[in-house]
């Protein structure tokens, strides 16, 4: 149960800044040892703009194709350890649903040496319940980013945030940056959205560090930019019978 939630929030953590606050994410976990997620996700306007700009001066897409790949995205993500199989489709050029299964949850996000990046998921089971902790920090952050797919990672290499490039800036400085290179527009999307998603549990939560619980479901709502810059590291907590 433990090994659950971890996949399902780190990758909520590790995916979802992708994408605007118009995101959603639901997780069912299953004793097992498997997690399954549904996503929905879109760009904002300023952002959606911002990347067919970039990509039409490169030369990489057609003015009117997809701005997200779904289908290209899933294929990425499924190479990660522990993911079992991603399907994405586009609804729209700035939109993709679809859904991610995670069955091998020992493995997710772990190095090829077994290495789960120094204390990033941590978890107890006993007979009465279980505990499970996410920790992420400017230290972690970009190389869990780099195994979970290199076009995510590009992506917000090119928002220059701290989550991809490993740099040390504070919010505010990170913002001033945005603001400077791409316009106040880009910089108010990012500060304006939160990442969110709702996990439910198969046993009663009990508590919730960092977000909220009502029966056996416990619901997170992360600022982007706590998530883009990491200026201080996040944890997150969940107990349950």
């Amino acid at each position: 149960m433990p090994r659950c939630f971890a996949a399902v929030f780190g990758l909520c953590l590790i995916f979802l800044p992708l994408f605007s606050c118009a995101s959603r994410i639901n997780g069912s976990l299953g004793e097992s040892g498997q997690a399954a997620l549904l996503v929905s996700a879109s760009l904002q306007p300023r952002m959606a703009a911002l990347i067919r700009s970039l990509a039409a001066a490169a030369g990489s897409a057609p003015a009117d194709g997809p701005l997200l790949n779904g289908p290209a995205l899933a294929r990425s993500m499924a190479a990660a350890r522990g993911v079992e199989s991603v399907s994405f489709s586009n609804t729209a050029p700035a939109a993709i649903a679809g859904t991610v299964k995670i069955a091998k949850i020992s493995d997710f996000l772990a190095a090829a040496d077994g290495n789960t990046g120094g204390g990033f998921i941590g978890f107890e089971q006993s007979a009465s319940g279980g505990r499970c902790t996410i920790n992420l920090s400017l230290s972690s952050g970009p190389r869990l980013l780099s195994l979970i797919s290199p076009e995510i990672a590009d992506y917000l290499s090119v928002l220059m945030a701290p989550l991809a490039t490993g740099e040390a800036l504070g919010k505010a400085e990170y913002l001033v940056l945005v603001s400077a290179v791409y316009g106040k527009g880009i910089a108010d999307e990012i500060s304006q959205s939160s990442i969110r998603a709702s996990i439910e549990f198969p046993g009663p939560v009990q508590s919730v560090k960092g977000g909220t619980f009502f029966g056996r479901r416990a619901d997170f709502s992360v600022p982007l930019p706590d998530i883009l810059v990491l200026e201080q590291p996040l944890s997150y907590e969940v107990t349950w019978k």
